[in-house]
């Protein structure tokens, strides 16, 4: 629900704010006066293109900024929360700014919750907040989409089955999408799937005749390098090992033996001094650590091959073959096993393309039979909803001064589709003997919008949108008509919030909340503001909706005799 909207700059208004409520919201004013600007700021909240025209003159720029009330888990908030929204939370519900700014230069911009957002969020946030039915706008249930959401909707408030129905009929028409999408691809690359498997075979027996192991290139080529270092090897561990322990006596003594006579030197006097007892027992594993490499030392020289050249032929040769699979296939050994692996998968799918194809066939065969049983039960149960939607959509346009008029909706087979296999138009037939016609065609605006108003009473109920914006619904029409419109509206309102903008007193008496937007002119200038009316007040505008004379004591019992008979008829 709007709670407020601000207005600054925009046309003939230099600031002023409409203060909102439940149910019905009636804007009138003098022609000219500016009630057009209020629609015009709605609809720059709600997206739609700015024109820079429509900025008062003098100024940098128009604003027209919302408050905007949700409950908790509200779509529309949570996109606003997902566009960087802050948002107010008090008495179980939430209060989010919406605000549009247009320069005198044409550029807008748009801000949700505080922040700078695209002008395309607004337009989201829009479609799911407010329904605008003007002279020149769009009507909500234009397209065939909408059209058939109306009345799918309508059905699962008719029959509480129809919504599980048509969810089981969704999720198995996606898994047949799938199985048949699946099995064209079988049918139509049968022959790239063969050339696939023979070249997938062709490449593992390459492999496989190689038989490559885990990490073997690399291994190969340390031992290549070894072997070809052979002699600078051998000579550096044979002197390594004669340092640490020499075989023939030297002056100064191998390092094990000068380290064990540190040792024992170190020993003899431990008893006098924990520090030097301490040194002498580091001393002892130096030793064993010095020992222990010499025996290694003695072992790597010992093992080193001896038949260098045979075995270095036979690496090269292995790393060759190794080679021309990693040219091929991957940047390493491992990697061309696991090319190898993925390949053994997809020969196997591949191997299997007739088997999975009689299976696909089985499975789309079932799931079209069970589709056709509950699409048929869909359109059972749309056809009776919608004959039940037109009736009574056609006795509120009969009571809207259309008495000829009905709304025909219209259901042909269509091909299996996610929502079923129904053609859904909504139709206007607008007198005894024409032909239907899609809403929207052959009748004039002010038709129109009673031909919406009738749809959206009736389908409030089971399918609300917070807001919604009459502009001129009353257009060409007066007496009876005008008292069963703003009756209409009433009726509306008890289920959303709902704001008009109209010139006919017998639908102002119908409000809820009544605000009078007045003209004021003065030297070169001209502006307007907003007033929200109290019962004076609104019995004095009504007066002068009716008679154009505000003060009359004559037109102002009439207006009070309005506001009773509305009251009344409201209930």
């Amino acid at each position: 629900m709007i709670e407020e909207i601000r207005i600054r700059d925009l046309g003939v208004i230099a600031e002023s704010t409409l203060p909102l409520g439940p149910g019905l919201s009636i804007v009138s004013g003098e022609t000219g006066a500016g009630k057009t600007m209020v629609v015009t700021a709605v609809g720059l909240l709600l997206g739609n293109r700015s024109d820079a025209g429509a900025v008062r003159n003098g100024a940098k720029s128009a604003m027209a900024e919302a408050t905007v009330r949700l409950p908790a888990g509200h779509p529309a908030l949570l996109r606003a929360i997902e566009a960087g929204a802050t948002v107010d939370e008090f008495d179980g519900g939430v209060e989010l700014i919406l605000a549009r700014t247009v320069g005198s230069d044409g550029r807008s911009r748009a801000h949700v919750g505080g922040r700078t957002a695209p002008v395309g969020v607004l337009a989201e946030l829009g479609e799911q907040l407010v329904v605008v039915h003007g002279q020149s706008d769009q009507i909500r249930l234009k397209s065939a989409a909408a059209q058939r959401e109306a009345l799918d909707k309508f059905a699962g408030e008719a029959d509480p089955s129809f919504p599980g129905l048509l969810g089981e009929y969704q999720q198995m028409h996606r898994g047949w999408l799938a199985d048949a999408a699946t099995l064209e691809e079988l049918r139509t690359t049968s022959r790239e799937r063969l050339r696939e498997a023979e070249a997938l075979s062709l490449s593992l027996a390459e492999i496989d005749a190689v038989e490559p192991a885990p990490g073997e290139d690399d291994a190969l080529k340390a031992e290549s390098i070894k072997l070809s270092n052979l002699e600078a090897l051998r000579t550096a561990s044979q002197q390594a090992h004669e340092a640490l322990i020499a075989e023939d006596y030297a002056e100064s003594g191998d390092a094990t033996t000068l380290v064990d006579t540190a040792k024992r030197l170190l020993e003899n006097v431990a008893d006098s001094d924990e520090e030097l007892a301490a040194a002498a027992v580091r001393l002892a594993e130096v030793g064993y650590l010095l020992a222990d490499i010499a025996r290694d030392l003695a072992g790597y020289t010992a093992g080193l091959d001896t038949d260098v050249p045979a075995r270095l032929a036979e690496i090269e040769d292995r790393r060759g073959a190794l080679a021309v699979l990693v040219r091929k296939y991957a940047p390493s050994i491992d990697d061309v096993l696991a090319w190898a692996d993925a390949a053994r998968e997809r020969l196997a799918e591949l191997s299997d393309d007739s088997g999975r194809i009689e299976k696909l066939q089985e499975q789309v065969a079932t799931a079209e039979k069970a589709l056709d049983k509950l699409a048929a039960k869909l359109t059972g149960i749309r056809k009776k909803s919608a004959a039940t939607l037109a009736e009574r959509v056609s006795a509120e346009l009969t009571a809207l001064a259309m008495p000829d008029a009905k709304l025909v909706i219209e259901m042909a087979p269509a091909a299996r589709g996610v929502h079923g296999a129904d053609e859904i138009a909504f139709l206007l037939m607008p007198h005894a003997g024409a032909s239907p016609r899609p809403l929207g065609k052959g009748a004039s605006g002010g038709e129109l919008s009673r031909v919406m108003l009738a749809i959206e009473v009736v389908l409030a109920a089971v399918d609300p949108v917070p807001t919604f914006v009459f502009d001129e619904v009353d257009s060409g029409v007066g007496g009876k008509a005008a008292v069963e419109i703003g009756r209409r509206l009433a009726m509306l309102a008890q289920h959303v919030q709902v704001l008009v903008v109209t010139h006919l007193p017998q639908v102002a008496a119908f409000a809820d909340q009544h605000i009078r937007v007045r003209k004021t002119s003065g030297a070169g200038f001209t502006s307007s503001d907003v007033l929200l009316l109290d019962d004076a007040g609104r019995v004095k505008e009504l007066a002068r909706m009716l008679a154009g004379q505000e003060d009359s004591a004559t037109a102002q019992a009439h207006a009070q005799e309005l506001l009773e008979d509305a009251r009344h008829g409201a209930r």
